[in-house]
């Protein structure tokens, strides 16, 4: 793609990004987007049908590049602890680095039908995301990584459901740390639970079971 049309669409997805984030869908006109832009309303119109082809490639967008990261940061470890603080550190990387198209996706998740564009589509990109820690999950089950006494799609949801939570407080709470450390204490809480440890006669931790 020539490098002035790619810029110019860069700068009509900013503009858009910046008005749904703090306008809402709902709020943003296409006049808003194009005075932000600094565009015509027929430039916005030759890269994008719409205002709604505008919301679907941000959202796209974000749930695309999270499973990008999650797939590149998965070969980054041999155990499944390491890829799953790899794969944490990684999306809390990219979760404070872009605050707004967080904010957008996360609520288009929540929001009601009618406050979302007609045709929108995001699920099958969110249950392809979970699919992919889902898959890990698996693998460590298999592997005995994992206590069998569990299902897979709920310990995926434990460890997946730990990191939204994370990032939803950061957009919330700017000060929640989302770094490393804090992606090795989520997957450490996942792994060995928060219940006190008995002690086997001997003197040693025993695990709790279920």
């Amino acid at each position: 793609m020539n490098t002035a049309i790619a810029d110019t669409q860069q700068q009509i997805l900013a503009a858009a990004l910046h008005r749904f984030a703090s306008c809402g869908y709902a709020g943003t006109s296409v006049q808003d987007i194009v005075d932000t832009a600094r565009v015509t309303k027929p430039t916005l119109y030759y890269y994008f049908a719409n205002k709604a082809g505008l919301y679907q490639a941000l959202v796209a967008s974000a749930h695309d590049e999270r499973f990008r990261l999650m797939q590149e940061a998965a070969t980054r470890g041999d155990t499944l602890e390491e890829q799953l603080v790899e794969i944490l550190t990684a999306l809390f990387d990219y979760s404070r680095g872009h605050r707004e198209l967080m904010r957008v996706a996360f609520a288009t998740a929540f929001a009601s039908p009618d406050e979302l564009p007609e045709g929108v589509d995001y699920t099958a990109k969110c249950e392809r995301n979970f699919e992919f820690m889902h898959s890990l999950i698996k693998k460590g089950l298999q592997t005995g990584a994992l206590d069998g006494h569990f299902d897979s799609k709920e310990l995926a949801f434990g460890v997946y459901g730990l990191m939204n939570v994370y990032v939803m407080a950061h957009l919330m709470m700017p000060e929640c740390k989302l770094d490393r450390p804090t992606a090795k204490q989520v997957v450490d809480l996942f792994l060995s639970g928060a219940a006190a440890k008995k002690t086997a006669p001997n003197g040693t931790a025993k695990r709790r079971k279920p």
